[in-house]
């Protein structure tokens, strides 16, 4: 489990395929202190560490389910991945419940400066029926964004807005985000769970 707090934001440094699965080769700051099976969210996706590299780098490997569903598959060197380790259980939950499975992609469809901060407008694609089990946004809500957890507003039936602050911006990959960029989305759990027990009621 995570909290959608990045702690750093990596670059890809390799990308090898094999079969239908991708290898992810990494360079982060904090590299030396993981550990293999250690469990690390990318850019929302939890990723298992399958190897450790010298020069602070790690590999981590997608399965064709996790290529398809996230941005993943889209990866090119050079291109920043938001990185966070697994909460401790005697953490502060600074961001909210994050479960690292990414639900649907998004494209960001605008930009807005806004007196030092910048307004992301983010589409996805809308169906009635994942819509009733919670793939949806709340205004004031929760919602992660390739792994950074943020606050909905302007919340519609297949769009949202988030407002970023500048360090966010400069300390996760939200600084390369334009627009037609695609990024994933994990809808809160919390309104899945609400939305299935209405369900079933």
């Amino acid at each position: 489990m995570f909290s959608g707090i990045v702690e750093a934001a990596a670059t890809v440094v390799d990308l090898r395929s094999e079969g239908d699965n991708l290898h992810i080769t990494l360079e982060c700051p904090f590299a030396d202190q993981l550990h293999i099976d250690q469990s690390v969210a990318h850019n929302g996706v939890c990723l298992t560490v399958v190897e450790l590299l010298p020069d602070n780098r790690y590999v981590v490997t997608a399965i064709r389910e996790t290529l398809d569903r996230s941005n993943l598959g889209l990866l090119k060197i050079g291109d920043l991945v938001n990185l966070e380790r697994s909460m401790k259980i005697d953490g502060r939950l600074d961001g909210h419940i994050v479960q690292g499975h990414v639900d649907c992609r998004a494209e960001c469809v605008g930009l807005e400066e806004a007196n030092g901060s910048t307004y992301f407008k983010f589409r996805y694609p809308f169906r009635p029926e994942l819509a009733a089990k919670g793939y949806v946004t709340v205004e004031k809500g929760s919602v992660t964004v390739n792994g950074v957890s943020l606050t909905v507003c302007d919340s519609e039936r297949d769009s949202f807005r988030v407002a970023i602050i500048p360090y966010t911006m400069e300390h996760t990959n939200f600084c390369r985000i334009a627009e037609g960029t695609v990024v994933n989305l994990e809808f809160d759990i919390v309104g899945k769970y609400i939305a299935r027990i209405t369900a079933l009621s």
